[in-house]
C-alpha cells in the first residue's frame, strides 16, 4: 500500500496545475526554440507542427528565438537553459518544482500570449509536447489553451511502454504500415511511453501472414529505426524456439538467427527472453544458453541486456531454485527479471528472493480478458462465448487497479498487447506508469480530446467508462448496457463525417451495438428456452414427442426469428470499416483473424441459452420407441440440477453460488488471483490443452450443458475452497461433482477436519464422479471442501456440486 507522505510527494512532484480562469489563442503561434542541438530536438517540433495542422489545419512556423513582441508562441526550451530567458518567465518557471529525468514543466503565460515547455532532457520536451498536446483545444483554425496552465511532473517508473509485435497472430499489428507504425509510437509516446518492444520473425507463429506489408526482418529494422528517431528504447521478446539448446549443431542455428536479427535493428537497448510460453528450458540449459545469445547481441549492440521472466506453464519448486539462484549471480549480460502471465510466484515474493539491485519490470496482460493474467472479475458467461478472449477491450478502471495493487515492486512496465483491441488500456497504463495518482478520467478525457475532438473530450471518455461499465455483473439484469448505447447512439448523430469515420470512435461504436445486441439475443433466447421448458413439461399429458417436436421448434425460433437485424449489420459494417482503416481483423473468413484472437463478430451468433445441450438431448430421446422411456428421460433432463430434498445444489460459475467460494484476499489486492480463486471458462476436451472459443462442446466431443462452460478455479497449487453450512448434523450426505475445465488436473479433495473425500484423481476424462461425504466431516452442520492439485499442474477447477441427501 502506498503510505499517504509518499502519495503527497508525488502529487506535489508530478502535477502542479492551477483552476483555469481564460484562454491563450494560438492559431497564429510561432514555435520558438532555444535548443539547436538535433540530438536533442529530434522529431519533437515535427511532431508539434503535424499533429497541431492535422487537427486545426494550420502550419505553426519554427523560429529559433523566443520572440521579443507581444506575438503568440509555443516555446521548447531546456531545463539547464532557463536562465537564460527573460526575467519574467525565468520567474514563472521557478514558482513550480522541479523536473527530473525525462520531466518537464509545462506554463501558459496569458498576458504574454505564450506557452513555455521546459524539458529536463531530450525526453522531457518530448513529453511536454506531448502533455501540451493532450490539453490543446484544436478545431480548423483554431488552436486554444488554457490560460493558467501551470504543470510539472516527471515519471515515476523508468521503463514505461507497450509490445508491438508484427506477426500474423496479432488482431491488428501485422496489418500495419510504416507510416502507421511510426505514428502509433508517436501517439504512444505522446502519453509518457519510451520503450517499443518488438519482436523477431520466428516466434510461436506462422511466419507471415496476408496482411503484411513488408518481410518481419525489415519491419522491425523499420521499428527500431522510428524508435531511434523518437528517442525511444528498443525492447525485444525473444522467445527460445529451437529444438534443443544443449547440442552445438543446434546452438550454432540458434546463434545464427541471432546474428541476423539483431544486425537487422541500428537500435537494441534490452532483449526479454521469457522462461516459458514458449520455449520453456531448465534454468541451467537457459542461463547457459543467455550466455551465448548475449556475445552474440553485444557484437550489435554492446550496452544491451538480456532480461529473462520465471514463466512456466506447470513449475516445480526445484525450477524455481534453480532459476532464482542464476539470477542473484548477477551476470554481467543480465538486466532483470520480468513479471508477466503464468508466473507462479507473485510479484512481492519475487521482490524478496531476488536482490534488491535487481530491477523488475512487470509485463501486464492487458489485451486478453479471460485464460489470461487479469482476467475481468466474475464476467458473465455471455460475454466470455460473444467477446471471446480479445475483443475491443476498454477497462480503465481495472487497468488502474491492476496497476496500483503491483506497482511499488517493479521499476515500470511495457504491456503484452496482441493488437488494436487494448488501445484504451495502453493509455490508460501508459498514464499510471507516469503517475500512479493520475485519474482515468483525465485520460480518458486527453484521449478523447486528441486522437477524437476537443467537442468529445466529455461525452467519449464517459462512453468509455460505460462500456466497462456493461460487463459488471449479471448481463440479464444489467440494464445499463442498454443505456450505453444510448450514449453513443446520441454521439452519432451529432457527429461529423471524419468523426464517424474514426477508427477510435468506430471501436466503442461497434462494441456499443455488439453489447446491446448481445444483451437483447440473452433475454430472447433465455424467454425461449423457458417456453421449451414448459413444453416439456407438459410431455406427461400431451405426448412425449409432441412436447419434443414442440420444444424444438420453440428453441429454433432464435435462428429462425432472429432479432435486431440492424444491430447485427452495423457490427459487421464497422468491422469492414475497421478493417480498411487499421486493419483490424474482427472476423476469420473476411478479414483473415486467426482463431481466438479478436475475431468476436464471428461469435456474433452463437447460442446463449442452453439450446445445444437440450436440442442434442431431445434428438436423442425421439429415436427412443419406448414412452415410459421418454417421459423418464424427459423428467431427468429438466431436472439435471435438483439435489432432491434437503440437498444443495450449486453451479460455481455463477453469481448466487460465488458465496460458498472461500477467499482470503480481494481481487484489489490480487488481480492476478495468484493467492485467491478467479472464475475459468472452457469445458475441456481430452488431450486438448487449448480451444479459441468457449462453446458447448467438451470431452470426447459431446455437446455438454451451458453450464459447464465456466468454474471456479485456483492457479497452481494454491487450494480451492468451498463451504457448505446449515447441513443436518444427523445426515449423510453423496456428493456429485462436475469437474470441467481446460486445466484437466490431477486433483485431490478433502475436508477441513482432515477427512479425505478422494485422493489424486486425473480429471479431463469425464465430467461427473461422485463420493460418499464422510459423516465426521459434517457432523457440526458445516463443512469446507478443499481441493488441491500435485506439484507441476496448473490449478484446481470445479463447476458443479450436488449435496444429495440420502
Amino acid at each position: 500500500m502506498r503510505l499517504p507522505s509518499i502519495r503527497l510527494t508525488i502529487l506535489l512532484l508530478s502535477i502542479w496545475t492551477t483552476a483555469y480562469s481564460g484562454s491563450i489563442d494560438l492559431s497564429k503561434a510561432r514555435i520558438a526554440t532555444t535548443v539547436t542541438d538535433k540530438k536533442v530536438l529530434r522529431r519533437t517540433v515535427e511532431i508539434l507542427q503535424q499533429e497541431v495542422k492535422k487537427r486545426s489545419g494550420i502550419q505553426l512556423p519554427v523560429v529559433g528565438k523566443l520572440p521579443a513582441d507581444n506575438q503568440p508562441f509555443i516555446g521548447l526550451v531546456l531545463e539547464q537553459h532557463v536562465a537564460q530567458l527573460p526575467a519574467n518567465f525565468q520567474t514563472l518557471i521557478q514558482a513550480i518544482p522541479d523536473s527530473k529525468s525525462e520531466g518537464f514543466r509545462l506554463v501558459s503565460i496569458e498576458k504574454s500570449n505564450a506557452v513555455l515547455i521546459v524539458g529536463h532532457d531530450a525526453r522531457g520536451l518530448l513529453y511536454g509536447v506531448g502533455r501540451l498536446l493532450r490539453k490543446l483545444e484544436m478545431k480548423p483554425g483554431k488552436v486554444d489553451v488554457a490560460g493558467n496552465l501551470s504543470i510539472a511532473t516527471s515519471p515515476r517508473y523508468p521503463i514505461r511502454g507497450h509490445q508491438l509485435g508484427y506477426r500474423p497472430k496479432t488482431n491488428a499489428y501485422d496489418a500495419f504500415s510504416v507510416a502507421q507504425y511510426d505514428q502509433y509510437i508517436r501517439e504512444l509516446a505522446l502519453f509518457g511511453a519510451n520503450s517499443i518492444e518488438i519482436m523477431p520473425p520466428r516466434t510461436d507463429d506462422d511466419f507471415t501472414s496476408r496482411h503484411m506489408k513488408l518481410p518481419a526482418i525489415r519491419m522491425i529494422g523499420e521499428q527500431s529505426r522510428i524508435c531511434a528517431e523518437y528517442g525511444l528504447d528498443v525492447w525485444m521478446w525473444y522467445p527460445n524456439m529451437g529444438m534443443n539448446y544443449t547440442h552445438p549443431d543446434s546452438i550454432q542455428k540458434e546463434l545464427a538467427e541471432r546474428h541476423e536479427v539483431f544486425a537487422a535493428v541500428q537500435k537494441l537497448d534490452a532483449v526479454f527472453v521469457p522462461g516459458g510460453d514458449p520455449g520453456e528450458l531448465e534454468p541451467d540449459v537457459l542461463f547457459a544458453w543467455l550466455e551465448k545469445e548475449a556475445q552474440v547481441l553485444h557484437k550489435y549492440h554492446p550496452n544491451a541486456k538480456i532480461w529473462v521472466s520465471p514463466q512456466v506453464f506447470r513449475p516445480t519448486q526445484q525450477w524455481f531454485d534453480a532459476f532464482y539462484k542464476h539470477v542473484n549471480k548477477e551476470y554481467p549480460w543480465f538486466g532483470g527479471v520480468v513479471f508477466g502471465p503464468w508466473v507462479k510466484m507473485s510479484v512481492q515474493e519475487i521482490r524478496k528472493v531476488v536482490k534488491p539491485s535487481i530491477p523488475i519490470r512487470h509485463y501486464p496482460d492487458i489485451t486478453h480478458n479471460y485464460a489470461s493474467q487479469y482476467p475481468v472479475p466474475h464476467w458473465d458467461l455471455a460475454w466470455a462465448m460473444t467477446l471471446g478472449r480479445e475483443c475491443i477491450n476498454p477497462r480503465p478502471h481495472d487497468e488502474k487497479a491492476i496497476h496500483n495493487a503491483l506497482d511499488d515492486y517493479g521499476a515500470g512496465s511495457i504491456s503484452y498487447s496482441e493488437g488494436t483491441n487494448d488501445d484504451v488500456n495502453k493509455f490508460v497504463w501508459s498514464d499510471q506508469d507516469w503517475n500512479p495518482e493520475t485519474p482515468v478520467i483525465e485520460t480518458l478525457r486527453d484521449y478523447a480530446r486528441l486522437f477524437i475532438g476537443s467537442d468529445y473530450a466529455e461525452t467519449v471518455a464517459q462512453g468509455l467508462i460505460a462500456l466497462e461499465q456493461n460487463w459488471r455483473g449479471n448481463l440479464l439484469t444489467n440494464e445499463a448496457v442498454e443505456r450505453t448505447l444510448m450514449q453513443w447512439q446520441a454521439l452519432e448523430k451529432s457527429a461529423s463525417q471524419a468523426v464517424l469515420q474514426n477508427p477510435r470512435f468506430q471501436m466503442g461504436q461497434i462494441r456499443a451495438y455488439y453489447d446491446a445486441f448481445t444483451r437483447r439475443r440473452l433475454l430472447y433466447e433465455t424467454g425461449l428456452e423457458q417456453q421449451a421448458r414448459v413444453a416439456l413439461e407438459a410431455s406427461e399429458s400431451v405426448g412425449s414427442v409432441a412436447a419434443i417436436r414442440q420444444a424444438n421448434a420453440i428453441l429454433e425460433k432464435a435462428w429462425k426469428e432472429p432479432i435486431l437485424p440492424v444491430y447485427r449489420q452495423t457490427c459487421f459494417a464497422l468491422a469492414d470499416s475497421l478493417y480498411k482503416s487499421i486493419g483490424a481483423q474482427l472476423t476469420i473468413d473476411k478479414h483473415g483473424a486467426m482463431g481466438g484472437r479478436g475475431n468476436f463478430i464471428d461469435n456474433i451468433d452463437i447460442p446463449l441459452n442452453d439450446s445445444p445441450w437440450l436440442l442434442s438431448q431431445l434428438s436423442q430421446l425421439e429415436k427412443l420407441t419406448n414412452e415410459p422411456e421418454r417421459l423418464q428421460k424427459i423428467r431427468e433432463v429438466l431436472h439435471r440440477t435438483d439435489p432432491g430434498p434437503g440437498g444443495f445444489y450449486d453451479h460455481f460459475g455463477a453469481p448466487e453460488s460465488w458465496h460458498r467460494v472461500v477467499s482470503d484476499t480481494s481481487w484489489e489486492k490480487d488481480p492476478g488471483s495468484l493467492h485467491s480463486p478467479r472464475i475459468g471458462f472452457g469445458v475441456g476436451l481430452v488431450g486438448v490443452e487449448w480451444v479459441d472459443e468457449i462453446k458447448a462442446t467438451g470431452f470426447k466431443g459431446q455437446v455438454t450443458p451451458r453450464a459447464w462452460m465456466k468454474q471456479a478455479k485456483t492457479l497452481y497449487d494454491q487450494p480451492l475452497k468451498i463451504a457448505y453450512s446449515e447441513l443436518d448434523p444427523t445426515a449423510s450426505y453423496r456428493l456429485r461433482i462436475a469437474y470441467t475445465g481446460r486445466f484437466q488436473s490431477r486433483m485431490k479433495l478433502t475436508t477441513d477436519d482432515g477427512s479425505v473425500v478422494h485422493d489424486f484423481i486425473q480429471t479431463g476424462e469425464q465430467p461427473i464422479y461422485e463420493f460418499d461425504v464422510p459423516k465426521a466431516a459434517s457432523s457440526d452442520g458445516a463443512v469446507t471442501f478443499i481441493w488441491e492439485c500435485g506439484e507441476g499442474e496448473r490449478g484446481s477447477q470445479v463447476t458443479e456440486i450436488w449435496l444429495v441427501r440420502k
